[in-house]
């Protein structure tokens, strides 16, 4: 087993999540991309963990971040590409990384189209609605037991 210092965590956090903080907060709350991120290391740092953390607008971004980075560990919210996405589900397939899938608000008590996601059903585990918690939930639950 590796020890905790050993281990790299890849955290990607899909479009518009830049906005954070501005964008609809009674859905998405008031606290901003920085915050989650700062949150993240603090928990990170308190785990021995190292994070990769990147935030795309782009799917091919999001792709070539998936198979091209080194890392032990994935933890995407890929916003609006879980309704959309099979490039990113392949890719996550395809790296056969232990990987959770986190959303900030509860997709399933929102608009029909956004409770269906296409890589809930090749991911670890999925945290939903539990505004930033959802991140460092997943975070928590690191190293996954295989």
């Amino acid at each position: 087993m590796m020890e905790n210092k050993d281990i790299t965590v890849l955290i990607i956090h899909g479009p518009n999540l830049h906005l954070l903080g501005k964008r609809e907060p009674s859905i998405y709350g008031s606290f901003s991309l920085n915050d989650i991120n700062s949150k993240l290391e603090e928990k990170a740092s308190a785990k021995g963990f190292k994070l990769l953390i990147c935030q795309s607008n782009s799917e091919s971004e999001i792709v070539d971040k998936i198979t091209n980075a080194e890392y032990d560990y994935l933890i995407i919210n890929p916003a609006a590409y879980t309704h959309t996405s099979v490039a990113i589900r392949d890719a996550i397939l395809g790296v056969n990384k232990p990987t959770l899938e986190v959303h900030i608000s509860n997709i399933y008590k929102r608009e029909e189209f956004r409770k269906k996601s296409m890589i809930s059903d090749v991911v670890a585990g999925v945290i939903t609605g539990l505004g930033v918690d959802s991140y460092i939930l997943a975070l928590e639950a690191l190293p996954l037991q295989q």
